[in-house]
């Protein structure tokens, strides 16, 4: 990477850290412009406008009571299918764990996704932020449950059953003989041979970013356009809003 380009990285991530450190609670202090210079260092494949929003998103989420993650997994639905486009991080070392392929829902688009739905029934991807919750065994094996963190974009993912689990037509041999992995019905599925260590790695509340070029979403994101206003879903019914 040329030395100005790291130079123009190091900054857009530093201005991030210091606007969102004068807000944030004192134990997103850690996710500082250190760590984010680290990960990009890590994962130089990874588009830094996709990191960035992963941290602006993430950082929001713990201003509004979301826990700490010690882990979060990054999606860039803008990559070819065939392009491993999916990061998951540790956030106290400022490792990369993993780097691997992932599907899109198949409603979405055919060797690239281009469309999102929050709808049940769509078979579309959603976009956003995500918490991964609780894994268990089921139809496609061990798998993680999603729950959507952004109102009216993603946080139908429960009970649309999207969940991250493994898949046979997300594997290198299906980008040899198709040009691309297969498709979902809007479940992130994974390799086979990677799916315990995503699972074992997400499950219990680490977060999962979703990200596409989408005008509507990028500006109107509650995470990407954080403010006091914000609420995360699935803490509304608690604080006694509407569902």
């Amino acid at each position: 990477m040329p030395k100005h380009h790291n130079r123009r990285v190091f900054s857009l991530f530093s201005g991030l850290a210091i606007s969102l450190a004068i807000t944030l609670p004192a134990q997103a202090q850690s996710l500082d412009d250190q760590l984010l210079a680290r990960l990009a260092s890590v994962a130089p494949k990874l588009n830094p406008e996709v990191l960035e929003a992963a941290f602006k998103a993430t950082h929001c989420a713990i201003a509004n009571g979301v826990a700490m993650p010690e882990r979060l997994a990054v999606i860039d639905f803008s990559l070819h299918s065939s392009q491993e486009r999916m990061w998951i991080f540790d956030l106290e070392q400022g490792d990369l764990l993993l780097r691997d392929l992932v599907a899109h829902g198949r409603n979405s688009g055919n060797e690239e996704a281009t469309t999102f739905s929050n709808i049940e029934g769509s078979y579309q991807s959603s976009l956003g932020l995500f918490k991964a919750s609780e894994s268990y065994r089921g139809m496609h094996g061990y798998s993680l449950r999603l729950d959507g963190l952004e109102p009216g974009i993603n946080d139908l993912a429960r009970q649309r059953a999207i969940v991250i689990h493994g898949a046979d037509y997300v594997n290198s041999n299906w980008v040899d003989q198709y040009g691309r992995i297969g498709r979902s019905h809007g479940c992130p599925a994974v390799d086979q041979k990677v799916v315990q260590t995503v699972v074992d790695n997400l499950k219990g509340g680490q977060l999962v970013f979703k990200y596409y070029p989408d005008q509507d979403w990028l500006q109107t994101s509650s995470f990407l356009n954080c403010d006091s206003a914000t609420q995360v879903a699935g803490n509304r019914a608690a604080r006694g809003g509407n569902s």
